[in-house]
């Protein structure tokens, strides 16, 4: 097929898409269904031959993806109601002093949002923001900003939060390789964006906290006397990190024939798979913080289908990626596409961070456009012949390009203007311009490191 009629088929699949969640207001999860079918209709492919690549597309993403998500979802929700987010900020900030206070936040932003939702780590820590800005009489900003940058950045960048997760599967990159690079990236990323940008912006931009904004029913009733012991609330955060390292390192020592394959070593591998590690430290929430702090086991059951609902729509956005890429693959467009790209001369990393950034300015979900640059990257990414630690680095790429220009639609710019007490255009000013520096910093580091390894 003629690589200009991709082309177009390509865009008219991208422009459906946008066109089905933006006009006609359709679920995202439906309108990839929708696109994949008119994909492979416009690609020549027969009816059976697209419902079979749907089932095939589907049930091979959410094979890996449901069980990842759907426990990295009960972890974080028994973290939240534990109180370990705010135990977390208390400490750093308690260890920092009010004077770097806002590096204690960017930390604190970092860690916790490993487990927990953006949004949810966000509105339960906004109460300590205020109290520090009330208390030195500064801007809300010069704390506000440093948390989010914090949240952002890993949200992005570190599994098992759901969007680099996703993006992973669908690649087929090694989740111990975008959990290290995901910290030697984001880590400086962090820095810019937060406490650096949120000085800057704070002396620009003179925000007060809001009064009757906060409702204590969203966020914690965890009294601060119960609150977990710091190092609790690391290890537990920790525990699955270090597992999936552990089985990267140790696979990659066994396949090089430097280490021997024993029982040792199998059993290391094991514990360290992401289904493994995301059980044993949920497993590790469930006890040290819930049944230790006397929480009843009909509670922690109630927090864990409360967990659910959300991860739920997560995992069917990312099947539906699923489903797009093997479209393309069973069509054919694949192939062809590839050939294409391996005449031309650009970087997958700039490729991958291009189609997320036009999917998210236009449409506003991060998660829509991680899984189209996903779906679309991951037929022609082996023409690269990128190594592990390359693929890992695509997948950070994808993921700060859904990050850029956050503005009017999307749910995130709403919420952080309300919650900081901020009208549209200071909004745009900081929580836009903050996310923007993430997604650009996010690209060059990752694109510098691309070339290195």
């Amino acid at each position: 097929m003629d690589p200009i009629i991709l082309v177009l088929i390509i865009v008219t699949a991208v422009a459906s898409l946008l066109f089905l969640v933006l006009k006609l207001k359709i679920h995202a999860f439906i309108s990839l269904i929708l696109v994949s079918i008119i994909t492979g209709y416009l690609a020549g492919m027969t009816p059976v031959s697209i419902i079979q690549s749907i089932q095939t597309g589907m049930g091979g993403t959410l094979g890996f993806i449901a069980v990842v998500i759907g426990l990295g979802a009960i972890f974080g929700k028994i973290l939240e109601y534990s109180g370990g987010a705010e135990a977390l900020a208390l400490f750093l900030i308690n260890k920092f002093g009010e004077e770097k206070a806002p590096w204690a936040l960017s930390i604190t932003g970092f860690i916790i949002a490993i487990p927990v939702f953006l949004d949810v780590a966000f509105i339960i820590l906004v109460p300590i923001l205020y109290a520090l800005s009330r208390k030195t009489k500064k801007s809300l900003l010069l704390y506000g900003i440093p948390l989010l940058a914090g949240l952002a950045a890993t949200h992005s960048f570190i599994p098992p939060t759901p969007g680099p997760v996703a993006v992973s599967e669908i690649l087929g990159a090694n989740l111990g390789w975008v959990i290290l690079l995901g910290f030697v990236v984001g880590i400086p990323v962090v820095i810019i964006a937060g406490p650096i940008f949120g000085r800057y912006i704070s002396e620009k931009v003179k925000i007060t906290p809001p009064s009757g904004v906060y409702d204590q029913t969203e966020g914690n009733t965890v009294s601060p006397d119960k609150y977990p012991a710091f190092r609790l609330v690391i290890m537990i955060i920790g525990c699955p990190l270090v597992l999936i390292l552990l089985n990267t390192i140790t696979s990659a020592l066994v396949n090089a024939g430097h280490i021997p394959d024993t029982f040792p070593t199998q059993f290391l591998i094991f514990i360290g798979h992401p289904f493994s590690a995301l059980l044993i430290a949920t497993f590790l929430a469930m006890y040290f913080l819930g049944i230790r702090k006397g929480v009843e086991k009909k509670k922690l059951q109630e927090i864990s289908n409360a967990s659910l609902g959300p991860a739920g729509i997560i995992i069917l956005v990312t099947g539906g990626g699923g489903v797009l890429k093997q479209i393309l693959i069973d069509s054919g467009i694949a192939d062809t596409l590839a050939a294409a790209v391996a005449s031309g001369s650009i970087n997958p990393v700039v490729l991958g961070w291009i189609i997320a950034s036009v999917v998210r300015v236009t449409q506003g979900s991060a998660t829509v456009a991680m899984i189209t640059a996903a779906g679309i990257i991951s037929p022609i990414l082996p023409v690269f012949e990128a190594s592990p630690p390359q693929e890992a680095l695509v997948v950070i790429a994808i993921a700060a390009g859904a990050t850029i220009l956050s503005h009017v639609n999307d749910s995130g710019f709403w919420l952080v203007g309300k919650y900081l007490g901020m009208d549209e255009k200071q909004t745009l000013q900081t929580w836009t311009v903050m996310e923007t520096i993430i997604a650009v910093t996010g690209l060059l580091f990752a694109w510098l490191l691309y070339l290195i390894l």
